[in-house]
């Protein structure tokens, strides 16, 4: 289990490239006064933000890393609209956002898209963030376990092993995201010890588990602690600085009063 927790801020379709700058420079001055010792932080703007932000953190010298929200599955040719993982390693993307439930639902980003999108990722270098999670329907029918299972083996069970050790899992319960309602620890607990089982059986028993859906300062530690996840895929509160490093700070307690 990792050491380290990881909380990723997906800052979606908000902020141009003036607001990123800021946005970033703020995190900076934050973490600069208090620096974090046990959390790995991520932050993943819009493609036309990437090169600001990158541009800061090397600057600045900023201890974030940079992720894409999306990348296409192919290296190059006519896919208009879509970047290549070749383009994002040139602006020093360490990481991409894999499956978000919103991809799936609004771009016809299946589970074999999914699949394809995770072994060019990871085979080119990046580490993939890749999301699953159930709606509300199949939380109601019960199904939520075995959905999810599926989703996990039909993501990560082709490619080398290797490639597939670049892998953190993101559960984001699509009933939960956006709508101000986080899922319980105990709700959080049962997926996150049902994800590690499909990924043990992978052979990918160290891979971070992550929760995302409606995250914020108050229930970080919790969620942490009784949800059994190592991290966080945050949304809208990581659109503003001081509400992102409550997430950060309160992350980085829970895990020093692990040690």
């Amino acid at each position: 289990m990792s050491t380290r927790a990881l909380v990723v801020g997906n800052w979606k379709m908000n902020l141009d490239f003036v607001e990123a700058l800021h946005l970033t420079q703020q995190l900076g001055v934050l973490l600069r006064h208090r620096p974090l010792e046990h959390v790995d932080v991520v932050v993943a703007p819009p493609f036309v933000d990437l090169r600001t932000v990158s541009s800061v953190i090397e600057s600045e010298r900023l201890p974030i890393a940079l992720a894409a929200q999306h990348v296409s599955e192919h290296r190059a040719g006519p896919f208009t609209g879509e970047v290549s993982v070749a383009m994002l390693q040139r602006l020093t993307v360490a990481a991409v956002i894999v499956g978000h439930s919103e991809r799936r639902a609004h771009y016809a980003m299946d589970d074999d898209v999914v699949a394809r999108t995770v072994r060019a990722v990871t085979a080119n270098g990046l580490d993939a963030i890749v999301c699953v999670g159930e709606d509300g329907d199949v939380r109601d029918a019960g199904h939520h376990v075995t959905f999810v299972a599926e989703q996990l083996r039909r993501a990560l069970g082709a490619g080398t092993e290797s490639h597939r050790a670049r892998v953190c899992v993101a559960y984001e319960p699509v009933w939960a995201i956006g709508r101000g309602t986080s899922a319980t620890a105990e709700q959080v607990r049962e997926m996150s010890r049902a994800i590690r089982e499909v990924l043990v059986s992978l052979n990918l028993g160290d891979a971070r588990v992550l929760y995302g859906g409606s995250v914020n300062g108050e229930n970080a530690s919790t969620l942490l602690r009784d949800g059994e996840v190592q991290g966080f895929l945050v949304g809208g509160a990581s659109l503003r600085a001081e509400s992102f490093v409550a997430i950060l700070r309160a992350s980085d307690d829970c895990y020093a009063r692990k040690r």
